[in-house]
């Protein structure tokens, strides 16, 4: 290794860049170069000459360490089948009844399908009711009282939108929709209709109860319990106006011809809330220059009216400016915006609804659209359905809805701003987005670290190593307590991190050798297949602020190089 010496010559200081060799047995200083008469002159030669004496690295190495470091994730894009084969080949989603031929439009989540589900589902829990001061929840029964849709209009609207008509040239079925009578053609051949036969279908799941065989109905939206308990809920956890309550949970709606896996299901759940204003409340204090700035891609209803479906630039704000909602509405979009970016679903649209299209409790609504493998379809929604919910309970029930609004300390019917999530659709958006190949071509499902459903394998780097094993069960122990992890000890390393890859685990420990000298492990980055090292006792720690995020991958830990 070369070093710089200062040697006195006449009372005058010289430097020198001199190395130890070893020649014949016998190590001896050679003078390398010398380096000027002051030591800051001195140090910046001998940086120099020292760095063009450094051995170049041979192409091939070069190349090993650029796949290392930079590994490079493509996104594929794949078909709807292709999706839900792959979902039933690593046990995220299968047909339900699979082994009588599957029943159309019910699924079942398998083991990775369930943790990644009920992840998504906290993940959604926690944004939009935790985080919230203004915001309860509630889990209400999927059967309720006959009169509640009537009530709620679905029985006259919602429960006859829909026709079934058979083509008079292949005599297969198709399901039209209330507005499309009469203009609709056959979905297999193109041919013409029968519309004087046409049959409307129910979409609401008929059964009945008790002795006497009541007619109920399975809930088709979870919205309506929000309406009925709002007093009951406002009194007992003794909420202010403006305030939410919020429900995720299962519906039923009797598609006539369900299709493209999760997107449209007989069986479903839905995530939404009601936000209850007071109707002399215009301004939202919670609106932020964030939320205005808030950039997003609008289908207006103009657009739309002209035949077109072209997107254009604006902001939350411009959409207020041109009175195409009011703030809170304004608001709670924003919101939905934001927790679909931070799920990493930046393609998002927004589409308005046109005057011709809103439902019967509508005064404004918004879909938020996601390019799934088979188009542009609606993930969330966003309603102002104004006070006509607790108007038509009100009035079936007897029940007085109206409460005091604490700023004019008047009583009030509040109006109601609705966000609702299909949590399938989000659920089937992550997993699209997230399916990746690297260079080799193997399947990395790169998704969100929180939501992944295992958050780290934990591997011996040699099975028959007892001590390794040792170590390793007990990291696994340790972290289980805290995290979903997996103990995996078969095959080579490589197959190892491929298998988790293909399932999304964002981190793999590795115990070795090492592990028994320094009490520590090898942690590796599904996206980059970078690895550091951390200590054992500071493992649980470190996954923890990687699985939030919280720090970079390269700051965890010694970098392994």
């Amino acid at each position: 290794m070369a070093f710089v010496v200062k040697k006195k010559i006449n009372n005058n200081e010289y430097y020198y860049l001199n190395e130890n060799q070893r020649t014949d047995g016998k190590v001896k200083t050679k003078t390398l170069a010398y380096l000027g008469k002051t030591k800051k002159d001195a140090d910046k030669k001998a940086k120099e000459i020292i760095k063009n004496m450094e051995p170049k690295e041979n192409k091939s190495n070069v190349a090993e360490k650029n796949v290392r470091e930079e590994r490079k994730l493509v996104h594929e894009k794949l078909s709807i089948e292709e999706l839900a084969n792959f979902c039933k080949r690593k046990g995220f989603v299968y047909q339900s009844s699979d082994i009588y031929g599957g029943f159309a439009g019910f699924w079942d989540f398998g083991p990775l399908g369930t943790e990644l589900f009920k992840n998504l589902k906290d993940n959604w829990w926690n944004h939009f009711v935790r985080q919230k001061d203004n915001m309860v929840g509630i889990d209400a029964s999927i059967i309720s009282h006959p009169r509640t849709w009537k009530a709620s209009g679905h029985i006259e609207n919602f429960n006859v939108n829909d026709y079934l008509v058979s083509c008079k040239k292949c005599k297969k079925l198709s399901k039209v929709d209330k507005p499309d009578l009469g203009k609709s053609k056959c979905e297999s051949c193109g041919g013409d209709l029968d519309w004087e036969h046409a049959k409307v279908v129910e979409q609401m799941f008929r059964t009945s109860v008790g002795s006497n065989k009541e007619d109920v109905y399975l809930r088709g939206e979870t919205a309506q319990a929000m309406f009925m308990d709002f007093k009951l809920v406002q009194q007992t956890s003794r909420m202010k106006l403006p305030f939410g309550i919020a429900q995720l949970g299962r519906c039923f709606r009797n598609e006539v011809a369900p299709r493209d896996f999760l997107f449209r299901c007989r069986e479903f759940h839905i995530g939404e809330f009601e936000f209850f204003i007071s109707p002399e409340d215009e301004g939202c204090n919670l609106l932020t220059k964030e939320h205005l700035n808030l950039k997003l891609n609008l289908l207006d209803s103009e657009t739309q009216m002209k035949g077109s479906d072209e997107l254009r630039e604006t902001t939350i704000g411009e959409m207020l400016n041109k009175k195409k909602l009011e703030e809170w509405h304004a608001y709670w979009l924003a919101e939905q915006i934001m927790w679909f970016r931070n799920l990493g679903l930046e393609e998002i649209k927004i589409r308005e609804h046109k005057k011709d299209e809103l439902s019967h409790y509508s005064s404004a609504t918004f879909d938020i659209d996601y390019d799934y493998p088979f188009g542009s379809k609606e993930v969330a929604g966003n309603a102002n359905r104004g006070q006509y919910d607790l108007t038509q309970h009100q009035k079936e029930s007897g029940e007085n809805f109206e409460i005091v609004d604490d700023k004019t300390g008047k009583k009030v019917l509040p109006r109601v701003i609705e966000p609702t999530f299909g949590i399938e659709r989000v659920f089937l958006a992550l997993l699209s987005k997230s399916y990746c190949k690297n260079q080799k071509g193997e399947i990395v499902l790169r998704l969100p670290p929180n939501l992944a459903p295992v958050k780290a394998a934990i591997f011996p780097i040699v099975k028959t190593n007892e001590k390794i094993v040792n170590i390793s069960r007990e990291v696994h122990e340790n972290l289980k307590k805290e995290f979903n992890v997996i103990y995996d000890s078969g095959g080579s390393v490589g197959r190892r991190y491929a298998r988790n890859d293909e399932i999304g685990t964002p981190f793999c420990v590795t115990v070795d050798e090492e592990s028994l000298k320094k009490k520590s492990v090898t942690i590796r980055d599904r996206d980059s297949a970078k690895q550091v090292r951390v200590k054992i006792s500071e493992l649980k720690d470190v996954l923890k602020k990687l699985i939030c995020e919280e720090i970079e991958f390269e700051e965890s830990g010694e970098i392994v190089k």
